[in-house]
């Protein structure tokens, strides 16, 4: 309950969790230690009975108090350890730490002395260690069981808050039991722990059960339409005002996993029918690996050569998210769309079904336990799925960082001999890869462009023509192989992705630089001189825009501005340019 908590004032990353979990531990140890000082002066019986009381009355009171307080405080303090350190890893550490000592440091405290003390209740002076081993035996068989019917039973049936008060309340009343169990007198014992009891629950009760949705929605602005605390993450959408309109975006865990404003629609419509339209052979099946906002998986729809179209999504809270979100052409409900809830490593693991198109929807790669999407295993597995000529395309957001971005690369190119990299947005790119050529013919990539429904949905997302499309095409596999260089891979044992660096200002436009500097000629076959030239323009008009995108990051906003002029002049009725540059 705790790890679902106060993920939104933490991070998805594996850091956080290791903050989170350490003051967790940090607590258990300083409050058996600050027991063992007073054990011998108290009595056992009233000791555990009122640690047990304080424990609930601690998880009540910790979650009443939570507030924008808490995110406002992070956000100072963060700014403080920057501005005295520069040192991003040690502000982002002290931020994480701060909320998870507001949250868990104190019921830990107590439950830590807790223990010691149920030990000394039970263990005697000539059975100490089988005792204590005992309750050591008791205790883990606890939290497994907890923990199962926490995930499983209660946060999906009751919601976080509920379930912490239920918790905090069971807490309360083992105190008020072994407070009757050791009292001389029990009849007011019990009349004092059931008053006790009474006041916990109705404390508790009175605690908003949509807290955590409000604080959400506090820390990220916007309007909610959608809050689910389900058994695998908490999903949320919410609705974000851009300019004169708004846009709703996609929360997994506290954490943004796209939306559907243009950038998102640009990126994600390209994700499944930019490698539909240059496949070398006919591609008939295609399977998307993660729903989210359901746009990837949605715009297969808008393809009309396909026979099966499959997804596979771990959380049924996203798919009921997903029906909250435009341009996904209503995935949810279509009957063209086969949706399996289950993992997707899983599904490739358990069908011997082939696709000529594998494409990838995931959480963002240095999210914890994201890198199964990401290993090199992975794509081995993904590759005896493809079909002749098929493909598998990997997004590759560019502010990953570069070591993480160089390692994420490597894993494709050690699995796949044939590998280009295409620019779907201004922070994403596409890794498509095949074992086999990818052949850009130019009479085949046409005729699937100007098909009924392509041409409309690309145009939504501002591709317009053959050209516009073409243009996004960044590198080969030769300039993706110098970019990754040495770099290790991605592996099921060495999950590089989910203990890369903290984010560091510069690492967005490193990795953009170090990518676009190895762009190539666009290779194309079958193509006439007005086709190349049309290719060249639209290329330079998207350079531009990236460029733009770099000055504004720079902080150079007049420089900025000069260049967008030059973009908005060439091409005015573009609406990925409108939508990021609002009127």
């Amino acid at each position: 309950a705790w790890s679902q908590m106060i993920v939104q004032f933490v991070d998805t990353r594996a850091y956080a969790f290791g903050i989170v979990l350490a003051t967790y531990l940090a607590g258990l140890v300083l409050g058996s230690a600050l027991y063992a000082g007073i054990a011998d002066r108290v009595r056992p019986w009233l000791a555990f009975a009122l640690l047990e009381v304080l424990v609930g009355l601690a998880v009540l009171a910790t979650v009443a108090a939570l507030g924008p307080w808490l995110p406002r405080a992070q956000a100072s303090l963060d700014a403080a350890v920057r501005a005295a350190s520069g040192s991003t890893a040690l502000a982002t550490s002290l931020r994480f730490a701060l909320a998870a000592a507001a949250l868990v440091l104190v019921p830990t405290l107590l439950l830590g002395a807790a223990f010691p003390a149920a030990v000394r209740l039970v263990a005697g002076t000539r059975q100490v260690g089988g005792r204590l081993g005992w309750m050591a035996a008791v205790n883990i068989a606890g939290g497994i069981a907890g923990t199962a019917l926490t995930g499983f039973v209660a946060v999906p049936a009751l919601g976080l808050v509920r379930t912490t008060v239920l918790l905090g309340c069971t807490a309360a009343a083992v105190g008020g039991i072994a407070l009757v169990y050791g009292a001389r007198r029990r009849a007011p014992a019990a009349a004092v722990a059931l008053a006790m009891l009474a006041a916990a629950a109705l404390f508790g009760l009175r605690i908003p059960t949509d807290t955590l949705a409000r604080l959400l929605v506090a820390a990220r602005g916007g309007t909610l339409e959608f809050y689910q605390e389900s058994a695998g993450a908490t999903v949320a959408v919410v609705r974000q005002p851009h300019f004169d309109g708004s846009y709703r975006r996609l929360y997994i865990q506290g954490a943004s996993n796209s939306g559907d404003g243009l950038m998102s629609l640009r990126y994600m419509r390209l994700q499944a029918l930019l490698p539909l339209v240059v496949h070398a052979g006919e591609p008939r099946t295609a399977l998307v690996i993660g729903l989210g906002t359901g746009i990837t998986c949605g715009a297969l729809l808008a393809y009309p050569g396909l026979a099966e179209r499959a997804c596979v999504e771990l959380l049924p809270a996203v798919v009921e998210a997903a029906r909250r979100f435009r341009g996904n052409f209503g995935v949810t409900t279509d009957p063209r769309i086969t949706l399996r809830l289950r993992d997707g490593r899983h599904d490739l693991l358990t069908t011997a079904a082939r696709y000529d198109l594998i494409t990838l929807e995931p959480p963002p790669p240095d999210a914890a336990g994201a890198s199964d999407l990401y290993s090199r295993e992975f794509y081995a597995l993904a590759r005896t799925r493809l079909a002749p000529h098929g493909l598998l395309a990997q997004w590759w957001p560019l502010g990953l960082g570069e070591r993480a971005s160089r390692s994420l690369v490597r894993s494709v190119l050690d699995v796949f001999p044939h590998v280009t990299l295409w620019t779907t947005e201004a922070h994403e790119t596409m890794l498509l890869a095949s074992a086999e050529p990818i052949v850009l013919d130019v009479p085949r990539l046409t005729a699937r462009f100007e098909a009924p429904g392509v041409r409309e949905a690309l145009a939504e997302a501002g591709v317009a023509t053959p050209a516009a499309l073409l243009a996004t095409y960044v590198t080969d596999r030769d300039g993706l192989d110098r970019f990754a260089g040495d770099a290790p891979p991605v592996t099921d044992d060495r999950p590089r992705l989910e203990h890369a660096g903290w984010g560091r200002a510069g690492d967005f436009e490193a990795v953009v630089g170090r990518v676009f500097a190895e762009r190539r000629a666009v290779p194309l076959q079958g193509s006439d001189a007005s086709l190349r030239a049309a290719v060249d323009t639209e290329r330079r008009i998207l350079m531009t825009f990236y460029q733009a995108v770099l000055d504004l990051y720079a902080g150079g906003a007049q420089t900025a501005a000069a260049r967008l002029a030059q973009v908005t002049k060439a091409d005015p009725d573009n609406p990925y340019y409108r939508w990021f540059l609002g009127r």
